[in-house]
């Protein structure tokens, strides 16, 4: 957007004109609790004023060692866990994907049609959209084979086991579960245009993995930490994962990212062989666990659920008079419009922009995604009012109406 913040409250973000803008992106789903929450705030400060840095792996502190300890409280399963922090939701996919092959003495890494699982090297190759994200930066990381998703609106009545059949015959045919280390996916798709796969699809992933002794990776970097309503996506579907990834929501706004595993599998790697020198910074952790705290004592997974029913009401309201919106999904403070060619299913690329552009224009941060470019994606605070949400559709109710079909 043409704007330039100068701060940041709830649901709101101020330009350097004098501007207020409502924010239904939270900085791509990271100002969870807030752009300025209190805790987190009281947490830094105290922090700062005690060290600011000393590296964990030289001269470890508590804070991290009390992030992890919540983390494997926290995240799906009652299994005994070990977590390791990082600083960026892609660092931490590569970490998990070095942890499973540690674990399992295999190469091959699955993903998914539409994922999006970051920018560096590897993640790049994990990742399927092209532009702007792969294009002109190969070549890429090898041993990276790319399965069928399950895309209920694209699938043809396709069902969740299914659909999970159809990606494991691929997975067998052309990679061999003797030779995969892991499956990696998100629970529900990021910058692919937030799919929610079809119920029994994730568990019939997880089923075929735990048999085959393929580690099962759920990438939570953008669903994680009360965004859809359960602390981790992965609840939904009462699928557990060995792995899972956290970032974005996980500290606030400052960079953290996590992951969290099975103590034999993350054990599995040799002294030495994970870490970095910012991963778990001390001010990081700090917000994290003033982050936790919010979410736990604020109600805000109960909010999450109260952001979901507004905004799909408000989504399936508007559907009911403008065909071109072919599909409203998601969970939670999570969710999307695909837009269509009216009447039909062909993806609406320059609808969903124009859509976005006159959002901005009249004071609204709403955010595209999805591999055609056709989806807005809706990321408010769960911290974000009601009065502030109406508010944010009255303008897309009128951006609908004034572009033309």
């Amino acid at each position: 957007m043409p704007v330039y913040a100068v701060r940041a409250n709830g649901g709101t973000v101020e330009d350097v004109d004098g501007n207020v803008l409502i924010d239904l992106g939270s900085g791509i789903a990271v100002t969870t609790v807030g752009s300025s929450a209190p805790r987190v705030i009281d947490a830094v400060r105290r922090q700062v004023e005690e060290f600011t840095h000393t590296c964990f792996m030289v001269t470890p502190y508590e804070p991290y060692v009390e992030v992890a300890e919540r983390l494997n409280q926290l995240t799906p399963g009652a299994h005994d866990k070990r977590t390791v922090l990082f600083n960026s939701g892609a660092e931490a996919v590569e970490n998990a994907v070095k942890i499973a092959r540690a674990h399992t003495g295999r190469q091959a890494v699955v993903v998914f049609d539409h994922a999006y699982h970051g920018r560096t090297n590897l993640t790049m190759a994990m990742t399927a959209k092209s532009m702007p994200y792969k294009h002109g930066f190969g070549p890429f990381a090898p041993e990276v084979y790319r399965a069928p998703l399950s895309y209920p609106f694209r699938d043809s009545g396709l069902d969740g086991p299914e659909a999970a059949r159809r990606a494991i015959d691929v997975i067998e045919k052309q990679v061999g579960a003797d030779n995969l280390a892991a499956l990696v996916i998100e629970p529900i798709q990021g910058e692919g245009g937030f799919i929610v796969p079809a119920r029994g699809f994730l568990a019939g992933l997880a089923d075929w993995c735990r048999r085959e002794g393929v580690v099962f990776v759920a990438d939570e970097v953008q669903s994680g930490f009360a965004r859809t309503g359960k602390m981790f996506a992965s609840e939904h579907d009462g699928v557990v994962p060995d792995l899972i990834v956290s970032a974005k929501g996980i500290a606030g706004g400052l960079p953290l990212s996590a992951v969290t595993g099975r103590t034999e599998m993350m054990n599995a790697v040799h002294a030495g062989g994970l870490g970095g020198t910012y991963g778990g910074n001390p001010l990081a952790c700090a917000a994290a666990l003033a982050v936790i705290d919010t979410i736990l004592e604020d109600d805000l997974i109960d909010r999450a659920v109260q952001v979901e029913h507004l905004i799909k009401g408000r989504l399936e309201k508007l559907r009911a008079r403008d065909d071109r919106i072919g599909d409203v999904r998601g969970r939670g403070a999570m969710v999307a419009a695909e837009l269509v060619l009216a009447g039909t299913t062909e993806p609406d690329p320059g609808l969903a922009k124009q859509i976005a552009t006159y959002a901005h224009q009249q004071g609204v941060i709403v955010l595209t995604c999805g591999t055609y470019g056709n989806v807005l994606r809706f990321l408010p605070p769960l911290v974000i009012s009601d009065a502030e949400l109406h508010e944010a559709f009255d303008v897309l109710d009128e951006a609908f109406a004034g572009v033309a079909r």
